[in-house]
């Protein structure tokens, strides 16, 4: 889903990055695929900006249901795909881009019967398909230990196991079943936010909502599928929210553009043959201070932008790139 972890408000949603986005890719032209369609808005900043048809693939229902007053004004330009990300080359072949918009949308943030935001009270839940195990199911289930280890590695919080404790002490009283009920749990056992800091659950909510998603997991098949489904020329645009995702983008990328690092800092990169992409920017593009003023949701928000080549698809071990892995396998 498009957009970050955080605060929601009652302003329109801003698409994070598109404008360098664009940039980054243009000309645009041909069939496009948009795997995290949300509240559309790189869908529609791609059919403005040149491409023939793009496709909007979400497993939110609610998504397509909040287009159905713009969608009918690109006719067939527009194709809405209920389904994941990971497997886009089964809904289409020979892409001329893909964009990926990693995280949560602001408008699953601003329902608190989604579960998503710790601002709002709401059943504990942060499904984005509406399907399967909920937040709520992982908190009052999962050991101390899976618990701890789902805070950390997800979430990359420091306090995961005290946090994890407290949890299975709470839940023993009654059951965990409300966003705010969990945000005090975890709040208890944290120091007080200083101004400017965010609030002292994100980091937990994060880490619960990728578990309960799978995203990691999505993310690793999601960048395999499109490698498979992008034909020669074809661009490969990711906009990640924080460092995990970020750093497994980066490695995704920089080892199917053929480099594999190097011996030590001195010597030169060493390049593999066939590379299946070609990197089209070698550093991650952020918000400028146009885009930080406008919209204070990009602060976190990295751009990497990659061109398929001629070379076969191929394979990669998830573990490769960085993906977290729980109890020895990635949730």
């Amino acid at each position: 889903m498009a957009g970050a972890d955080h605060t929601p408000s009652d302003k329109p949603h801003i698409p994070v990055l598109l404008r360098p986005l664009l940039d980054a890719v243009q000309p645009v032209s041909g069939v496009w695929l948009d795997g995290t369609f949300g509240a559309g808005g790189y869908t529609r900043g791609l059919l403005e900006a040149g491409a023939d048809k793009v496709i909007g693939v979400d497993r939110d229902p609610l998504a397509f249901a909040m287009a159905a007053d713009w969608a009918a004004e690109y006719g067939d330009r527009l194709v809405m795909q209920p389904g994941v990300f990971s497997r886009m080359d089964e809904y289409a072949s020979d892409l001329d881009g893909v964009v990926l918009d990693l995280g949560v949308s602001s408008m699953q943030l601003d329902q608190a019967e989604r579960g998503f935001s710790f601002m709002k009270d709401g059943p504990l839940d942060m499904r984005m398909s509406q399907e399967g195990e909920s937040a709520a199911d992982l908190v009052n289930s999962a050991t101390e230990a899976q618990l701890a280890d789902i805070l950390f590695h997800y979430g990359e919080e420091r306090a995961s196991r005290r946090i994890a404790r407290a949890i299975v002490k709470a839940r023993t009283e009654a059951p965990i079943t409300t966003t705010l009920r969990l945000a005090e749990i975890v709040e208890s056992c944290l120091p007080r936010a200083k101004p400017g800091q965010s609030h002292p659950a994100t980091r937990s909510f994060q880490a619960l909502r990728i578990a309960v998603n799978a995203e990691y997991e999505e993310l690793f098949q999601g960048l395999m599928a499109a490698e498979r489904a992008l034909k020669p020329g074809g661009q490969l645009a990711v906009v990640t929210f924080h460092s995990v995702e970020d750093r497994m983008v980066k490695r995704f990328l920089q080892s199917r553009a053929g480099k594999t690092g190097r011996a030590n800092r001195y010597a030169p990169e060493i390049q593999q043959d066939q590379p299946q992409f070609t990197l089209k920017t070698r550093k991650a593009i952020g918000p400028d201070a146009q885009e930080l003023q406008d919209n204070p949701r990009a602060r976190s928000a990295k751009l990497r932008v990659a061109v398929r080549t001629d070379a076969p698809a191929g394979e990669i071990d998830a573990r490769a790139i960085g993906m977290p892995m729980i109890g020895g396998k990635a949730r």
